[in-house]
């Protein structure tokens, strides 16, 4: 089977909807979210290929396939992220401004700012001593870097 194209996600579904399928699931790790072409095995050991056509990241609940009693499911395994948890804005400011010189991608989940675990990042939150926590937690889209450079 080869996917060309996401049907839907399941947030778009109602539980009735849901409930009346047999649910499989492919389990990406987050920078594969971003990859148009790959093999995948479902949970079910069924073996996909996908070969997206637009130019647009996976996410997790994205449906890949579905008919009138199967669906296949994206879901993301847990990666290992910094949580940081800045108690002002001037905390938040701080921490921003150097994982933005660093080109860090981060996500933000309420109040939290997520990025992916790296040892640097944990020694200057504890020299700046803002509040974090280390966890493995899943995201539901991938951690993107942004193209940028200095000498434009």
């Amino acid at each position: 089977m080869i996917i060309e194209k996401v049907v839907t996600n399941i947030d778009q579904l109602s539980q009735e909807e849901l409930k009346k399928r047999h649910k499989e699931k492919v389990y990406l790790e987050s920078d594969h979210l971003v990859k148009r072409i790959f093999r995948i095995t479902t949970d079910h050991g069924r073996e996909i290929g996908i070969r997206l056509k637009e130019p647009k990241d996976l996410l997790a609940g994205d449906v890949l396939y579905m008919d009138e009693g199967n669906m296949i499911i994206v879901d993301v395994l847990s990666d290992d992220l910094i949580i940081i948890q800045p108690r002002s804005i001037h905390e938040m400011g701080k921490i921003a401004h150097q994982l933005g010189n660093r080109h860090l991608p981060a996500q933000f989940e309420g109040d939290e700012m997520l990025v992916q675990y790296d040892y640097l990042v944990e020694e200057l939150l504890k020299d700046l001593a803002i509040p974090y926590l280390r966890e493995e937690r899943k995201v539901k889209q991938a951690f993107r870097h942004i193209g940028h450079s200095h000498d434009e």
